[in-house]
């Protein structure tokens, strides 16, 4: 497949249905579960936040409604506290595999979180590209959830905006677009390798830092 074919295929837009959305008011929620409220299929909602609850938060709250489904998150950048909640959200089941789309600038930028992503979830569940673009993909049997938002996988103390969809042709053009960047992304990884001093560093940090920051758990 030529460039050209390449970028027809990330950049070719979708055209949905008419939709019925929800625009909740909700920049004062006080978590998330307040926020988005009941899920049905076909659910179309949009809100807005203010630090209350986190995009990990969301894709927790989705997960208690649609149950165990494949992740995946498309994010410019990734915490550490963040990054080791979705290995928990693995161990426990909740998540039955993730695959992560990061901009190209993450290992170098962000060396040691890159390493800790790497360490967690291995190199054949993470792609990098030159990436702005955030969503999450949740999806199983039942349920095909698309998330967009102006949230990356890290606290946000400010005005942030998020989507929520389930939507089978929303749904599966992302999931396209996630699967050719997987078969062709060629940017290495290396500036990042979990044995290296940034890596070291990074595990300390985080480590302190989980131990002394309990996380604020929705209320159902």
């Amino acid at each position: 497949m030529g460039k050209g074919a390449r970028v027809e295929a990330v950049e070719k837009a979708i055209t949905r249905a008419m939709v019925t959305r929800d625009v909740r008011r909700v920049e004062y929620a006080a978590n998330v579960a307040e926020a988005v409220g009941p899920l049905e299929h076909g659910f179309e909602i949009y809100g807005l936040a203010r630090g209350q609850y986190s995009l990990i938060d969301l894709i927790e709250y989705v997960l208690g409604t649609i149950g165990p489904a494949h992740l995946v998150i498309s994010t410019w950048t990734a915490a550490g506290t963040d990054i080791e909640y979705a290995l928990r959200l693995c161990h426990d089941g909740r998540v039955l595999g993730v695959r992560w789309l990061v901009d190209s600038s993450f290992p170098s930028r962000q060396p040691g979180y890159c390493a800790a992503l790497r360490a967690r979830f291995g190199d054949d569940c993470i792609r990098v590209t030159k990436n702005h673009a955030k969503f999450v993909l949740l999806g199983n049997a039942d349920w095909h959830v698309v998330l967009r938002t102006s949230m990356n996988l890290n606290e946000n103390k400010r005005l942030e905006s998020w989507e929520l969809s389930d939507d089978r042709v929303f749904f599966d053009y992302l999931t396209e677009v996630i699967e050719r960047l997987f078969e062709e992304s060629t940017v290495s990884l290396d500036s990042a390798k979990p044995d290296s001093d940034a890596w070291r560093e990074f595990t300390k940090e985080s480590e302190d830092r989980i131990a002394k920051t309990p996380r604020i758990r929705y209320v159902k």
